[in-house]
């Protein structure tokens, strides 16, 4: 029996390329709820896809749409995401990121929602020292941004409707993803963007933050395999096994465009600035045999092309 599957944040990043994998993998309906902010394309989302304008901040809107379409499932990846907007102003984080996942999880209570899985991040879990530590499951959270905590405070929500109300749900915590459909704000296609312009690219404090970088196809693979596997009630961390210091990618994104190192400038160090992430994501291979596939240099060279022939198509 196909079930109705609603994906929030679906003209986003991960959520647009999350689309894009269900259409391979299920004949289940299809809804997407988003409310196309800077960050978000609706010409991302796949024409064939059932496209719902919803502003998650909308208590009564949220409602009324699930009592419409009655989902099974949820995937919950609508999110305010950039750290520095967030230091900026925390005000949409916080009505997005905790209010909108609020009103997600009280409609789903209403309509029965078999599973409510949210989409978080590994920055919960604050900064790592520079030796051989990974986040764990079980790290405690320290979120040391507004944008990271936010989502620390949404993970609570989800947890807290379990236990309170019984809504089933999974929590992912992902590393840094990367790949195609990314706004340009972020660290990989601002690079490749600003390359293409012949233009410099400040990184912070030198540049020497580590991340932990996972393809975005590996991590939309994690997410699906959990729910083939009918996994619930946990939390799983989804991480790349791949850290590289800032500076070594962008060194890495101009070798393979044939432009001189000469582009990388150095700023000033910005507040909140975690200087590692690194995700053990063991649990989820012991649980599911997931592991990432995509090799880091391949993808690195596939997500610059798409970027090229974006910027060629303009």
């Amino acid at each position: 029996m196909a079930e109705t599957i609603v994906v929030t944040g679906g003209a986003g990043f991960i959520g647009s390329n999350f689309l894009y994998f269900l259409k391979d993998v299920t004949d289940d309906r299809i809804v997407v709820l988003d409310n196309i902010t800077y960050a978000g394309r609706e010409d991302n989302i796949p024409r064939e896809t059932e496209f719902i304008w919803c502003d998650i901040s909308d208590a009564e809107h949220v409602d009324y749409i699930f009592k419409k379409i009655k989902p099974t499932k949820v995937f919950n990846f609508a999110a305010e995401s950039h750290v520095d907007n967030s230091i900026k102003d925390v005000t949409p984080f916080i009505t997005t990121n905790i209010i909108g996942t609020t009103n997600l999880l009280s409609s789903s209570v209403k309509v029965d929602v078999q599973k409510f899985h949210h989409v978080s991040t590994d920055e919960v879990y604050g900064s790592l020292d520079f030796d051989n530590s990974l986040f764990t499951e079980e790290t405690p959270y320290d979120p040391r941004n507004p944008y990271s905590a936010t989502k620390a405070s949404a993970e609570h929500m989800v947890k807290t409707w379990n236990n309170t109300y019984g809504l089933p749900y999974l929590i992912t915590s992902s590393s840094n993803n990367y790949g195609p459909k990314q706004h340009s704000e972020k660290l990989i296609p601002k690079i490749i963007n600003n390359a293409l312009s012949d233009k410099v690219t400040n990184m912070y404090g030198g540049g020497h933050q580590i991340r932990d970088w996972l393809h975005v196809y590996d991590h939309c693979k994690a997410i699906w395999t959990l729910d083939e596997q009918k996994v619930i009630n946990s939390k799983f961390n989804v991480g790349g096994g791949c850290e590289v210091p800032n500076i070594e990618i962008a060194k890495k994104i101009l070798n393979i465009m044939n432009k001189p190192c000469s582009l990388i400038g150095q700023s000033d160090e910005r507040p909140g600035q975690d200087q590692r992430y690194g995700t053990d994501f063991s649990k989820l291979t012991a649980a599911t045999g997931w592991t990432p596939s995509v090799n880091f240099e391949d993808g690195l060279k596939e997500t610059i092309e798409w970027y090229i022939d974006k910027s060629s198509s303009q």
